[in-house]
């Protein structure tokens, strides 16, 4: 009798690849890998990664173009900007300055708004009507001319950009924690723990909090983009951090006159704040999907 030889597929058979290629697929590999290089990373290890001082020019050296074009050089792989300075190292230090403004806008308007949030759901009544109508006129102000008003008051400075995003931010995590909280303190087991004698502050940090954390992570994470180019915007209209500080928005604004004959100056920037931005808006997104059960289990 004949034997029957069963060839079996290799390790790396099409089908175990394309398995592999959806698992990676659901993860977003893409945006987390650009974060990493032009964020994380940057930010991190700034004085380490840098080559050059951002703040020092020369210029002898103004207006170098970028390594790979005629008249660029290895030394300055992005090119130079009018005063000499390093494009690349800019746009380092740059990373750090934008994730420094980002975090702390975000976590000192993320305390505001979820701690009135809690308060204006849990306690209805008076207080939150009182609440959502400063919530109503904190959306309602002008970004733009707020941040001109503040500056011609005290000053364009670290503590002024801070100040208008947190204005600007606290309204959004308020009206977001309100909207859960209304839903939760309805629930079976907040009505136990008020019959077992829980009292109102612990009610809103032990039971009600946590069950609004994913809902909180999604907007943070989703308003670190808009952070980011907010305060881009701020400092390109002279209303955010001040000179010499190697922002992203500043760098814009001092090429913009350059834009025909030295488009290095601000199209890199513009670039960094461009995929900066669109990565964290897809991390957002799949948090969203990830977190929510709802959109999981569709």
């Amino acid at each position: 009798m004949a034997t029957v030889t069963v060839t079996t597929l290799p390790w790396y058979a099409p089908p175990r690849i394309a398995q592999a290629i959806g698992q990676v697929r659901r993860y977003p590999v893409v945006p987390l890998a650009l974060l990493m290089f032009l964020l994380v990373i940057p930010a991190l290890l700034a004085t380490q990664v840098a080559p050059y001082d951002p703040l020092e020019g020369s210029l002898a050296n103004r207006l170098k173009p970028p390594a790979w074009q005629q008249g660029g050089t290895s030394e300055y792989l992005l090119g130079t900007d009018k005063l000499g300075r390093d494009i690349l190292s800019r746009l380092i230090h740059g990373a750090r300055v934008s994730l420094m403004v980002s975090l702390v806008a975000i976590f000192v308007g993320g305390i505001i708004g979820t701690s009135l949030g809690l308060m204006s759901g849990y306690f209805g009544g008076w207080v939150d009507a009182v609440l959502m109508r400063l919530v109503d006129i904190s959306l309602s102000l002008p970004t733009i001319l707020l941040a001109l008003v503040l500056v011609a008051a005290v000053g364009p400075s670290f503590g002024t950009v801070i100040a208008v995003l947190v204005v600007l931010l606290w309204a959004r995590y308020a009206r977001l924690v309100r909207g859960e909280t209304l839903s939760i303190k309805e629930r079976d087991f907040i009505a136990r723990a008020r019959v077992a004698g829980a009292s109102h502050t612990r009610i809103m940090v032990r039971y009600i909090f946590p069950n609004v954390v994913n809902s909180l992570v999604v907007l943070a994470t989703l308003q670190v983009g808009y952070v980011i180019l907010l305060e881009s915007a701020l400092s390109f209209l002279g209303a955010g951090l001040p000179r010499p500080i190697p922002a992203w928005g500043l760098m814009i604004a001092d090429g913009r006159e350059l834009i025909v004959r030295a488009w290095w100056v601000s199209m890199f920037p513009g670039l960094a704040i461009m995929l900066t931005v669109l990565s964290l808006n897809l991390l957002g997104d799949w948090l969203r999907d990830h977190l929510d059960p709802k959109l999981r289990n569709v």
